[in-house]
């Protein structure tokens, strides 16, 4: 009789878990979207910091070549000061130069008014003159070196603005290369104080082109954080309409299943069994005796009928759920007892055993599989803590902490899940049917909504 209960319960779970199927589905997909939205999210924010180093650089160069541009700005204006000495100098040169010529100008002229007035005026006579006038030899010879002295003054004056009039010429000349050679340089840094601008207009045009595209980067980036937390809200209403959908499936079954155990053991409580002569026997003597069994109208029953609650009851047993109890599907205490003494940590040394194990909705066995709830509850059994079945009813067991004074042992709940925490973060917990019973190394991949201490 349980094996046909079991079987109405796995009809009634089957029948209640279709939209869970389906929501399942749509949830896997989603889990595949949100990865590539956060690969493409990891990608842009890489992008992002890529333009960012590529619009230091830039930053880096303009702030060099600005530099340059300054130093060359004030070579220029160093240049144009040289430049405004330089023709200072020249047009002082100038009129030194003016001024020697006319002084020149000036003595020659009256040099050769002296000498004319002088062979003008006697010639040899004028020699004669002098002599004749005398009153002796020294005036005379006084006289004549006065007149030679005249000469030879005349004579070195000319000389010497005919050297300062070619010095100034010279200096002159001097003056006015230099003043090239200035302009020249001028003019060479006017043309790489162009050619800096230049550089510095390409490197801003560039840095703003950087600034451009790490705006729309970072629009694309606020887009798919965007999109990841939508998916992830998806993902979990999706999770809670399955999770919610499952419990009322075996919700179903389980009250299925409780009614039809009423109605068969009510049906074996009124049968009455007789053999081919009408008389009562005892069903299971009869069968060993290879006899026939008859209702009380005389028709024919079925064997299993009446022997497949003595016969289970000899086999196999099964739980509330439905789950078989036996050997294979009972963690035996003695093989897997933890060496400590109920403690937190030895929870989890205990629970930590089992990774590796299947995760099987509506198990609860620690070796041939459990789903989340089954393997806290099994796990807690082994130090005699009885928790409820369902992962909503142990998000009340217990006392509430916050998840920041969460210890080993604890329980992290989340929607339709439930963990127990193993300290620095992480978890073990039956995951999914894909990974089985594991360790996860963030508690916090989901919302938590509490924390449950039982030891």
């Amino acid at each position: 009789m349980k094996k046909r209960i079991v079987c109405l319960m796995l009809a009634v779970m089957m029948m209640g878990t279709q939209v869970a199927t389906v929501s399942a589905s749509r949830e896997e997909e989603l889990r595949e979207e949100q990865a590539w939205t956060s690969a493409q999210l990891d990608a842009t924010y890489s992008q992002i910091d890529q333009l960012y180093a590529a619009k230091e650089q830039l930053q880096n160069e303009i702030a060099a070549l600005d530099a340059n541009l300054v130093n060359v700005m004030v070579s220029i204006q160093t240049l144009e000061g040289d430049i405004s000495n330089k023709q200072a100098d020249i047009e002082q040169t100038q009129s030194d130069l003016q001024k020697a010529q006319n002084a020149k100008d000036k003595q020659y002229e009256a040099m050769k008014q002296r000498i004319q007035y002088l062979y003008e005026k006697g010639g040899n006579d004028a020699w004669f003159q002098m002599m004749v006038n005398a009153e002796n030899l020294s005036e005379l010879l006084t006289k004549a070196e006065y007149t030679q002295k005249m000469y030879d003054y005349d004579r070195q004056s000319l000389e010497k603005y005919a050297n300062t009039i070619n010095q100034v010429t010279q200096l002159g000349n001097k003056y006015q290369q230099e003043k090239a050679e200035l302009e020249g340089m001028k003019q060479e840094y006017e043309a790489e104080s162009v050619n800096l601008q230049a550089a510095i207009d390409e490197r801003r045009a560039v840095s703003a082109d950087c600034d451009n595209e790490i705006a729309y980067a970072q629009q694309m980036a606020n887009e798919y954080a965007a999109l990841i937390e939508q998916q992830q809200a998806e993902i979990e209403r999706l999770e809670a309409e399955r999770i919610a959908a499952e419990e009322e499936a075996r919700r179903q079954a389980e009250l299925a299943a409780a009614e039809e155990a009423a109605r068969q053991e009510a049906e074996a409580e009124d049968e009455t069994v007789y053999d081919e002569e009408g008389n009562e026997v005892d069903a299971e003597d009869a069968l060993e005796n290879g006899e026939t069994l008859y209702d009380e109208e005389g028709n024919e029953i079925d064997p299993d009928s009446v022997t497949d609650e003595e016969e289970s009851d000899g086999d196999v047993e099964y739980d509330e759920y439905g789950n078989v109890i036996d050997s294979d599907n009972t963690v035996d205490p003695e093989e897997y007892q933890s060496s400590g003494s109920g403690s937190g940590s030895s929870v989890v040394d205990f629970a930590t055993q089992f990774v590796g194990n299947p995760y099987v909705w509506g198990g609860t066995s620690l070796t041939d599989g459990a789903d989340c709830s089954g393997f806290v509850q099994s796990v807690y059994a082994n130090f005699g803590v009885s928790l409820p079945r369902t992962s909503y009813e142990q998000q009340n067991a217990g006392t509430e902490v916050s998840y920041a004074d969460a210890q080993p042992g604890d329980l992290i709940c989340y929607g339709g899940h439930v963990a127990i925490y193993m300290g620095d973060g992480k978890i073990v917990h039956a995951s999914n049917a894909k990974d089985g019973i594991k360790i996860s190394n963030d508690a916090t991949y989901r919302t938590i909504l509490s924390v449950r201490r039982l030891v």
